[in-house]
This record gives C-alpha cells, structure tokens and sequence, in this order.
C-alpha cells in the first residue's frame, strides 16, 4: 500500500495517573514535551485531554489553551484534537474549549457502557456539541463505541451536522463496550465504506494489550492508527512504556512492516480535509 497513515498519539486522557506510569504526561509543560517527542517519533495528531492541579481531568479552557498553544509553538503543523469526553465534565462544559478553534474535537455520538458506569452522551448534548464544532470550524473524531455510533454519524451527516466526509474512530477494547474482535472490525470498516465512500478514511483505537492488535490491523487494512499512554500504558506484559514517543515508534514500525509511509502533518491535513497550518 502506498496511502500515508496518520499516527494518532492520546497522550494523557482522563484515566491513567502516573502512579500507574511514571511517564504519563500530566502537567501542561510535561503534555507539551512528550507530544514534541512524539511528533518527532511521527505523529501527526494530538489528542488532548487536560488535569487540574491535583491531577483531576477537567474540561478548563484555559489549560486547554495553553496546551494548545504549546503544541503549535513546538510542534509547528500538528494536528490538535481537543477531548470533549465525558470523564472530563459535565453537560456543555464539556465543549467549553471549542471556541479555541483546535483544528479537531472528540465526538461521542452516542451513550455506552464504561467498565464502572455509563458513558451518557444524550441526543440534546450531541448535537449542541456538533453545532459548537460547525460553528467554529473543528473537524470532529466520531469516536465509535459501537456500530450503531456509526450510523448515527451517518444520520447527522445527511442532516447537516457534520461538515464533509465523517473521520470515524473504531475504539475498541474498553470493558463493558465493544471487544477487539476482528470480524466486528472487518464489518466496522465495511460499514464506513457503504455509508461515507470507499475512499472515507478511518482510524482505530485499541485499550491496554489490545493496542498493538488493534493498530496491525488498521495499518495493514489500509486505516489509520492511534496510539499512546492513554489507552495503554505498557510496551509488553512486564514492561512499562517509557514514553509517548515509544508507543508511536511502535505503530511506526508497523507501517513499515506493511509498506505504509507515515503521513506528514501536511499530509494528514489533507486527507482529512483540514485547513493548512501557516508555519
């Protein structure tokens, strides 16, 4: 295959502290060194999530901000991806930093189960979300926690809630959701194609160990891949990851073992029809 794949790097979320691993970036200043490590490494996408002083996630825009900013002074060209997710805040808090124009948000289109309690996205919340993104020109991440997600992506489309070709995300592997199961993979992916185009791109997320299963099977199906200590933070069994940029080197190691190219910024810019950083 010769389309570039786009590396996704989830550098914190909401969940892992770093008691679990000591490398988890938490602090402002500590999120914007190990995305330059991992942009280094190859990634071209940041997915952002942000703690408070006691290492709460939360849904400040102000720490957003600075984040975002410290992302484009180092990492000139990047692709920002601001978390709307749940585990952040409540109601419209949660999409209190969209007016900061990041050039991708998060977009659960749908509720799940969580492995202690239920992800609650309502159809009121979703859609004021979605209006929030269209207004300020963020390109949402429909994040897919099941296949009726990607139906409903596909419904706020024909509506006009989601500007041009849906980037919807196959997350799989959380306890109490959908498994890493490739059969429902393979049918994820036949899905986005007969609803979006053939040519619609894709991306896939898998959680703890299935990480590496998930990203082969995006890499060498043609998808693009996210990584990173958010969803994983372990290299093996016994090993802690050591970094952000250690997880990305893996995915990159994949593309290679499939001939893929990784995407540029530039090129991820494109293919995922955004506009063009001035750097």
């Amino acid at each position: 295959m010769t389309n570039p794949c786009i590396i996704c790097v989830a550098i914190t979320g909401s969940v892992p502290t770093q008691a679990d691993n000591p490398a988890l970036p938490v602090t402002v200043s500590e999120q914007i060194e190990s995305t330059h490590e991992a942009f280094e490494a190859g990634a071209s996408i940041a997915h952002c999530h942000v703690r408070d002083d006691a290492g709460k996630p939360t849904s400040d825009p102000e720490r957003f901000a600075k984040l975002k900013e410290g992302i484009e002074q180092h990492c000139p060209g990047m692709i920002t991806q601001l978390s709307t997710g749940g585990r952040s805040g409540a109601g419209r808090d949660r999409g209190a930093m969209l007016p900061l124009t990041p050039d991708m948000a998060s977009l659960s289109v749908g509720s799940n189960n969580f492995p202690t309690r239920v992800y609650e996205n309502s159809p009121d919340l979703v859609d004021w979300l979605a209006s929030e993104m269209l207004a300020h020109d963020v390109k949402p991440e429909i994040e897919a926690f099941d296949l009726s997600h990607i139906f409903h992506a596909a419904l706020m489309q024909k509506r006009g809630q989601l500007a041009g070709t849906p980037y919807v995300q196959f997350v799989m592997g959380v306890k109490n959701a959908m498994p890493a199961d490739r059969t429902v993979f393979d049918f994820y992916r036949a899905t986005v194609a007969r609803l979006f185009g053939s040519d619609a791109p894709w991306c896939a997320a898998g959680v703890g160990p299935n990480q590496l299963v998930v990203n082969e099977w995006a890499i060498s199906t043609g998808g693009h891949a996210r990584t990173g200590l958010e969803d994983n933070i372990r290299i093996d069994r016994n090993t802690l990851a050591p970094s952000n940029a250690a997880l990305v080197k893996r995915a990159v190691d994949l593309c290679e073992k499939y001939e893929r190219p990784v995407a540029t910024w530039q090129q991820a810019r494109q293919i995922l029809g955004l506009r063009q950083a001035s750097v």
